[in-house]
């Protein structure tokens, strides 16, 4: 017998119960924090101390951005083509050995201040952020797709929460390479973190589960058809391009769904704004001073945020209104693409903004990033205003599109949080 539900006069699909999180759900959530959380103590390490310790051994800004870049650029690869196949492969497959790669090649990299000066030393340190890129994507391309896979209507609320162990692995990464730098010298940073990323291989083999799935005939062309998805891709780019070029710039220098769309607008503005005078720009007339660069890292920070959370949760839902089945291959294909741009991003900036800094300045390559920001966030702006008359238009013709995302808490809500394992 069917049943008619009485008309609310909006087009809001009825909230649905928040339900328990279940053993699985649990143990997976565990699972990615360890993965973003040690994986970026690994990649942010080297930010306060590398660029100094390279430029001892002759080696260039333009060479050191790329030595950063190169990372990037392999990782986009890697997220591509592993992505695609990840049903293939297996997603705890890739995980796992993801993991063990990253872990030993970072261990490696403690090692290279042994070697000699000059090209010997920039071709093993290529050679080896490469092999850790193909780990890094590898682990990272397959825990987005997990995560979706797992948590189906929560998927920016779990990437908000692995963005926190991800901050984490940022912030702490630093000042931890730091001190181990100062206190035990170059190698200990690297073999302190690389023996962190490995002790999640265990844990990771114990408490992930498999997940079978079925192979799709989609493709990434197929995805990329889509302006939207393009649009996305350009936010994300920009993210990434802006955080690898403090990466390899900055230590030297300084010695719902319309919620979600416009979090991304309101992020990349404030992400262009705290660029232009994180140098400042030279156009502002504005002496740099130490407080005024803490203050624009710290919004940087929180605009980065703002915007990177709701990317993922809108590819999907993109991905899914324009035919693509719901299930791990697609989730494959979108965290791979997501993955990707994101090297993409990350192989930009410090290569070009290394460039630029040695060119003209640090303050002139800011503004670079920053303009990056802007358009990407004005293009949003001009894209979802279009959209908003489109559906508008649609929705008078009695069309309707349901939303896709954020279909339920996550959580019950209780006055005391209790959660347990079934």
């Amino acid at each position: 017998m069917d049943i008619v539900e009485e008309d609310r006069g909006d087009s809001s699909p009825p909230e649905t119960p928040a339900t328990k999180m279940s053993r699985q759900q649990i143990l997976t959530l565990i699972s990615m924090a360890s993965i973003n959380f040690s994986s970026m103590i690994c990649y942010s390490i080297l930010g306060p101390f590398f660029p100094n310790e390279a430029k001892k051994k002759g080696v260039s800004q333009s060479m050191i951005g790329l030595i950063f870049g190169i990372y990037a650029l392999c990782t986009l690869v890697g997220s591509l083509i592993l992505g695609k196949y990840i049903v293939q492969i297996g997603a705890k497959f890739m995980i796992v050995a993801g993991l063990f790669v990253s872990s030993g090649s970072t261990v490696l990299f403690g090692f290279l201040d042994q070697v000699s000066d000059g090209t010997v030393f920039i071709v093993l340190c290529f050679i080896t952020r490469c092999i850790n890129a193909i780990g890094f994507s590898a682990s990272v391309t397959s825990s987005f797709a997990v995560s979706a896979k797992v948590f189906p209507d929560n998927i920016a609320t779990v990437l908000g929460f692995m963005e926190i162990f991800t901050g984490l692995g940022l912030i702490l990464g630093p000042p931890l390479g730091g001190w181990l730098y100062q206190s035990f010298g170059y190698e200990i940073p690297f073999v302190f973190t690389g023996c962190l990323l490995f002790a999640t291989v265990p844990l990771n083999m114990w408490i992930l589960p498999s997940f079978d799935a079925v192979p799709s005939q989609n493709s990434f062309l197929r995805l990329c058809t889509r302006i939207k998805i393009l649009l996305i891709c350009f936010v994300v780019f920009t993210m990434s391009s802006g955080l690898g070029f403090l990466d390899a710039t900055l230590s030297i220098f300084a010695i719902e769904k319309s919620i979600r769309k416009w979090m991304m607008v309101i992020g990349g503005m404030a992400t262009a704004v705290s660029f232009c005078f994180l140098g400042p720009l030279p156009v502002f007339h504005i002496k740099s001073q130490l407080w005024l660069t803490v203050l624009m890292l710290v919004v940087v920070g929180f605009s980065l945020c703002m915007t990177c959370i709701p990317t993922f949760a809108e590819m999907i839902a993109c991905a899914h209104e324009n035919g693509f089945e719901e299930g791990l291959s697609t989730l494959g294909l979108v965290s791979g693409l997501f993955s990707a741009v994101w090297s993409a991003g990350m192989f930009f900036g410090p290569t070009i903004g290394g460039y630029i800094t040695q060119a003209l300045n640090f303050e002139w390559s800011a503004g670079v990033q920053g303009a990056l920001a802007f358009l990407a966030a004005s293009l949003q702006v001009l894209y979802f205003t279009i959209e908003h008359i489109q559906n508008k238009s649609q929705k008078a013709n009695k069309i309707e599109i349901s939303p896709q995302g954020e279909k339920s808490p996550l959580l019950l809500k209780t006055d005391c949080l209790r959660v347990e394992i079934s």
